[in-house]
């Protein structure tokens, strides 16, 4: 009597073996992606970011000085605050309002308006690169998050104040207060300060020494408001 053949097997099993193994691999994907991103944060909470994207990118070579926060004048930081995020100690790494302000102006024509806090410049300047886009956006948010959540206020501002492009194949504070003024930024004046935070959304078309039109005009309200900003302890989070 002739056994009967074992029971082939069914169809089902490869298909439900190819749909694991495509949810397995997107998901060991993201679990990389966040736990990398982590480790890096973690990282440059207490090291210095040795290059960016930005920088690798820049055909004009690489002029930096890594300054920590105490050895940058005061002035420095309440200058970035008054040009760039008014918010900055209070926000969450977002600034709903200035966003939505910068969409209603830039959709009534003109000079474009960036609605980016402080925060979200450095997380774009640190991990990411220029340009925007939606996929560069998100992954902009995430890191936001992530340096507002591990490094705190203080360590954002010290950060962006060294890796910021102050000029042609310049970045920081430090070598753009060599470069233009001849001096470290410890000793800069609040019309110095004023002048580098008015060049950095067009650090490589606008000159801090002897500016005319815009950028002095710019860097005179920027030096008006820093006033302001240590008035109103705008900058209390960074003492």
């Amino acid at each position: 009597m002739n056994k009967p053949d074992a029971a082939a097997p069914s169809p089902a099993r490869p298909r439900r073996k190819r749909r694991s193994r495509w949810i397995r691999i997107p998901l060991k994907i993201i679990g990389g992606f966040i736990l990398l991103s982590l480790l890096l944060v973690v990282l440059f909470r207490f090291a210095p970011p040795p290059v960016t994207m930005t920088m690798i990118m820049d055909g004009n070579g690489i002029t930096k000085d890594w300054t920590p926060l105490s050895r940058i004048d005061p002035d420095m930081a309440r200058a970035a605050i008054a040009a760039e995020d008014s918010q900055f100690c209070t926000h969450h790494g977002f600034d709903v309002d200035a966003i939505a302000r910068a969409a209603i102006h830039n959709a009534s024509g003109g000079r474009i308006r960036g609605g980016s806090t402080i925060s979200q410049q450095t997380a774009k300047n640190v991990f990411l690169w220029q340009g925007g886009g939606f996929i560069r956006k998100g992954f902009e948010a995430w890191f936001t998050v992530l340096i507002e959540a591990i490094w705190g206020k203080r360590r954002i501002m010290e950060v962006y104040l060294n890796v910021a492009e102050t000029g042609i194949g310049t970045y920081g504070v430090q070598a753009g207060s060599i470069r233009y003024f001849h001096h470290g930024a410890a000793s800069m004046t609040r019309t110095e300060a004023a002048r580098i935070a008015a060049v950095l959304p067009l650090p490589k078309k606008r000159g801090a020494v002897a500016p005319k039109g815009f950028t002095r005009r710019y860097g005179n309200s920027i030096a008006a408001r820093i006033g302001v900003v240590q008035r109103d302890g705008l900058d209390a989070c960074l003492k």
